[in-house]
C-alpha cells in the first residue's frame, strides 16, 4: 500500500470497475451514511463579497460548549494539523498508534523525531518531556474510546503539548476533553466537521484551544480560510435539530448490526469493539488485499489497514452503512 493512502478512493475504484460512482457501496470511507437537511439556495447565495465569519464562530462556540476565543477554523481537519505542526516550537511528537496516518505524516514533513506508542499494549508509558501528543478519541481505526484522565496525569508531568483529535466523538454520547482546557494550556482538541455531517467535500476543521493558543494561530493564518458555501452548508446542517438524535441511534443500531454480520463470518479471528461509525477485524486465512480483490467484482470497497502503524495484511476496517448496503455485504461474505 501507499505508505500514507486512506479509504474513500471512490473515483479510481470506479474507474478501474467500471461503473458509476453512484453504483459504488464504499464501505471504506468512515463518512456518516445519512445526511442533515440542509434548506437553502445555494443559487442565491452572493458570493461577491469577502466572507465574514462572526456567526459561524458563535454556532460552532455554542455547538461544542466553549468560547468564540476559543475557537480556530480551517478548510478541513487535515489543513488544521498540518497548521498546528507547522506553528509549534517543537521537534519531538508522540503518536498513540495506530492513528490517522496524516499525523505521521506531518511528523516527517515538518521534522519532527517521531514515537511511536502502542495503544494496544503498552498505553500508559513515559512520555518524552515538552512533546507533542496526539490521541485519537474515540481511535481510528479501531474506534475504541478512552478515559483520558490518567493519560493527562502522564502528560502533565513531560509537559507535553496535546492535540486530542475527536473527529469521531459526535457518533458517540461520550464527553469530550473540552473540560480540560481551563486547567490545561497546552492543550488543542481537533473537530473535524465532514465526518458526522457527511461533507467530506466541504472543507471544515477547528481547533480548540487556550484564547492565547488561539492568537498565535491566527497570526500565521490567511485571512479567509473558508468560502461562503463552506459556512453556510455548515450552519444549515447544524440548524437540523433532529439529525444528530437520527444519526446517533441508526448508526449504533446498523453498528451492532455490523459486528454480527463479521462474528457469523468464519473469516475473522477478531472482531475490535467500536464506539464510533466503523468496525476493525482481523482476518484469518486471507488477507486485506485478497478480500478487497474479492469484493470489487460487486462494487464494494474496504480499507485494508496493512499502512497502520503495528497492524499488517491481515487487518481490515469497515465502515458502518446502511442496512441495505450491509445485508448486501452479509450476503457476499
Amino acid at each position: 500500500m501507499l505508505k500514507f493512502s486512506h479509504g474513500g478512493g471512490i473515483y479510481q475504484f470506479a474507474q478501474e470497475s467500471d461503473c458509476q460512482i453512484k453504483d459504488v457501496i464504499d464501505l471504506s470511507s468512515n463518512i456518516n451514511f445519512l445526511k442533515p437537511k440542509i434548506d437553502f439556495d445555494f443559487n442565491k447565495l452572493d458570493i461577491s463579497y469577502y466572507p465574514d465569519y462572526q456567526k459561524i464562530y458563535e454556532t460552532l462556540a455554542k455547538n461544542y460548549g466553549v468560547k468564540n476565543s476559543q475557537i480556530e477554523l480551517y478548510s478541513g481537519g487535515s489543513s488544521a494539523i498540518f497548521s498546528l505542526f507547522r506553528s509549534l516550537n517543537l521537534n519531538h511528537c508522540t503518536i498513540y498508534s495506530p492513528a490517522y496516518l496524516e499525523y505521521k505524516k506531518a511528523s516527517e514533513i515538518f521534522g519532527y523525531k517521531l514515537t511511536k506508542i502502542n495503544r494496544f499494549e503498552n498505553i500508559y508509558q513515559k512520555v518524552k518531556k515538552n512533546s507533542l501528543v496526539i490521541f485519537v478519541n474515540p481511535s481510528t481505526p479501531d474506534g475504541k474510546f478512552y478515559n483520558l484522565k490518567k493519560l493527562f496525569k502522564i502528560w502533565k508531568k513531560s509537559d507535553a503539548t496535546v492535540l486530542i483529535d475527536e473527529s469521531f466523538l459526535d457518533f458517540t454520547t461520550k464527553p469530550s476533553a473540552t473540560k480540560y482546557l481551563k486547567n490545561y494550556k497546552k492543550l488543542y482538541i481537533l473537530k473535524s466537521m465532514t465526518k458526522f455531517y457527511s461533507c467530506a467535500g466541504v472543507r471544515v476543521g477547528l481547533l480548540l484551544t487556550h484564547r492565547q493558543n488561539v492568537l498565535k494561530l491566527k497570526s500565521s493564518q490567511p485571512l479567509w480560510k473558508l468560502s461562503q458555501f463552506d459556512i453556510n452548508y455548515l450552519e444549515q446542517a447544524l440548524k437540523d435539530k433532529k439529525f444528530k438524535k437520527k444519526s446517533l441511534n441508526k448508526n449504533r443500531k446498523n453498528r451492532i448490526f455490523l459486528k454480527k454480520i463479521l462474528e457469523n463470518s468464519n473469516l475473522f479471528s477478531k472482531i475490535y469493539k467500536s464506539k464510533a461509525n466503523f468496525i476493525l477485524a482481523k482476518l484469518k486465512n486471507i488477507t486485506a488485499l485478497q478480500l478487497q480483490q474479492k469484493l470489487k467484482p460487486y462494487k464494494i470497497m474496504i480499507r485494508d489497514c496493512a499502512n497502520f502503524d503495528f497492524l499488517d495484511e491481515s487487518y481490515v476496517r469497515i465502515a458502518v452503512k446502511s442496512k441495505k448496503n450491509l445485508k448486501i455485504l452479509l450476503s457476499l461474505l
